[in-house]
């Protein structure tokens, strides 16, 4: 039986022949490049002859080190084809995550994307005795001298353009023995408290999230133009990416995250799939601006928005009939406020925006609908192939995370942790029974880990179990949703909530340097160095200011009392932060223990 996304780049391009498929970006230009079906069919077709020429055999692991690339989408496909299972590693990995995974996996062959992963790969190439080929995408990698085992891609290439007929055919027997039951990928978790496990996802749970996905988008299609921005290694964005293959829609592929608002300035993208952090730095600039109107200016802009809200909040959001009047208004508000503002971000075109991956806050949420800008708000786990909920484009609610998938079962079970059994849900761990055991019950269930509720079919998040802490007066605190809401700050960039077993809550903040520096100036406020900068007293007073707005409806025991301004960021390299950019809570409140003392001293 064949899997979809084993047939799919054939059965694609059979449809669509020289139709555009994927923009990618040159590695030394950055300029724009395309690729049509056919290419990409027959460079998959290519690739396979190459992976099955080095020996790979069915379902063993090839490891995937790389950002995102063109390169990545055909090793995919083309380890489908050899029925072999692909382990992705985060472009930031440390020397010890993929030494770890790496290990785990016993992978004989790597893929490695630019010279930063390849200088981390030589430093954990003797911890790694499996390895036996290493191919690497950039044409411009410097290799090591005594490298004898690295080859460029082009290299990887050329050995399946030389494969025999026999070779070719013991390739297509292995495409048409592929199982639903085959391992498809090991999507490793980013271990913010132990371990990383490696997710065993089946082509039978891809085939099955492809086929809930198709029923719940509808508005979709092979017109649309996808910016693929999340790293590939996050099940987000890959099984969004193989969800557009489906559709048969565009891939623009941004290489550099840390260039996203110019790719999409670039590339004008109908879909996107993100985390709430970018339409948070999206909503705090917009908010500078209309801070900064006055007059006529300020009370269009406000009245645009009271509309949209009206329209987009209280009537689609619940499929109801738009009264004529608002719908008038509203049009006449799109044309004048909200096509420029959304020209502006590079989203004209917008049919609509996944997010997902941490909590959005209700305000940015409403705010981005009122704009016109279509929120596909989401909940899902890496354990359940992505999506176990998510909005319906005409018919969701703020507060939660959307109606159950189709045919995805929800449940709560103690301490109300949300339980979902259905064909998304992973496999289990890789070489982890133990741990594979502890997160189903005894009935089959998948354990979250995140507790909340379900309100006429629709889930709604309350906290994440294992981050949840109690004060020494015994109330319980959620801290992502205070961390959440202190998020969409203009001054602030990241939070992480303090408090487990202590009198009162306090936090240690990370600020938004760039728009803290530009007020320090307006206000002519002297400092030398970030350290000058984040302990001014006059700057303390800013954001006890604005922490004290945007709190003001939580309780008062949820309430932060202290805070500390940190002169640098978070960071991978520090452990602070998982490569999806969650918090490590226990190496955050090891590394910083003096200032968090000091806070309830």
């Amino acid at each position: 039986m064949t899997n979809l996304l084993t047939s799919l780049p054939h059965r694609q391009a059979s449809k669509y022949g020289n139709r555009e498929v994927f923009k990618y970006q040159d590695y030394e230009t950055g300029k724009w490049l395309s690729a049509s079906w056919n290419e990409f069919s027959q460079l998959v077709d290519t690739a396979a002859l190459s992976i099955h020429r080095l020996g790979i055999g069915e379902q063993e692991n090839i490891a995937v080190f790389t950002q995102n690339c063109l390169g990545g989408f055909v090793v995919d496909f083309a380890a489908f084809a050899n029925r072999a299972v692909i382990a992705p590693l985060y472009a930031t990995s440390s020397v010890e995550q993929i030494s770890y995974i790496i290990r785990e996996t016993e992978s004989r062959l790597l893929f490695i994307g630019g010279q930063p992963q390849y200088d981390v790969w030589r430093a954990a190439a003797g911890a790694c005795p499996s390895v036996e080929h290493v191919v690497i995408f950039d044409p411009h990698v410097t290799l090591a001298a005594d490298d004898k085992m690295a080859i460029y891609y082009d290299e990887f290439l050329a050995m399946g353009q030389e494969a025999t007929e026999a070779e070719a055919a013991v390739v297509k027997s292995r495409r048409e023995a592929g199982t639903p039951d085959d391992l498809a990928t090991l999507i490793y978790t980013s271990g913010t408290t132990g371990e990383p496990k490696g997710v065993m996802l089946t082509h039978a749970n891809y085939d099955e999230a492809m086929r809930i996905h198709l029923q719940r988008l509808v508005t979709c299609s092979d017109n649309d133009l996808s910016l693929c921005f999340l790293p590939l290694t996050h099940i987000f964005e890959r099984a969004w990416s193989y969800f557009c293959l489906t559709v048969g829609m565009r891939i623009a592929i941004n290489h550099n995250p840390k260039e996203i608002q110019k790719a999409v300035k670039e590339i004008r993208p109908t879909l996107m799939c993100s985390v709430p952090r970018f339409w948070e730095k999206v909503y705090a600039a917009v908010q500078d601006f209309i801070a900064s109107r006055k007059g006529i200016s300020a009370y269009m802009i406000n009245k645009a928005l009271e509309v949209g809200r009206r329209r987009n909040v209280e009537y689609i959001a619940s499929n109801r009939r738009v009264p004529f009047f608002t719908e008038c208004q509203y049009k006449i508000f799109d044309k004048l406020v909200f096509s420029k503002l959304r020209k502006t971000i590079g989203i004209e075109r917008g049919n609509f925006f996944p997010v997902a991956g941490a909590p959005l806050s209700d305000t940015i949420n409403e705010f981005l609908h009122a704009c016109g800008i279509s929120i596909i708000y989401g909940y899902g786990l890496s354990e359940t192939t992505a999506s176990v909920s998510c909005y319906d484009p005409n018919d969701y609610r703020l507060g939660s995370v959307g109606t159950v998938m189709p045919d995805v079962q929800v449940r709560l079970g103690e301490n109300n942790e949300i339980l979902v059994k259905g064909r998304t849900v992973m496999k289990g761990y890789y070489k982890k029974p133990a741990e594979t055991a502890a997160v189903f019950t005894a009935d089959g269930w998948f354990r979250t880990g995140d507790a909340g509720k379900v309100e006429d079919g629709r889930v709604v998040l309350t906290e994440r179990i294992k981050d949840l802490f109690k004060t020494s007066n015994g109330k319980y605190i959620a801290p992502q949703a205070i961390e959440s809401c202190l998020g969409g700050d203009k001054y602030i960039e990241q939070v992480a909530v303090i408090g487990d077993q202590r009198k009162y809550v306090t936090a240690i903040i990370v600020p938004a340097y760039e728009a803290l520096s530009e007020y320090a100036r307006k206000m002519q406020i002297q400092y030398r160095t970030l350290e000058d900068l984040v302990r001014n007293k006059e700057i303390i007073k800013l954001i006890e200011e604005r922490i004290a707005r945007l709190q003001s409806g939580f309780a008062r025991f949820e309430q932060i009392k202290r805070f500390t301004l940190l002169p640098h960021a978070f960071t991978m390299e520090r452990g602070e932060l998982t490569n999806t950019l969650k918090l490590r809570r226990a190496i955050i409140n090891k590394l910083y223990s003096k200032e968090i003392e000091a806070m309830y001293a």
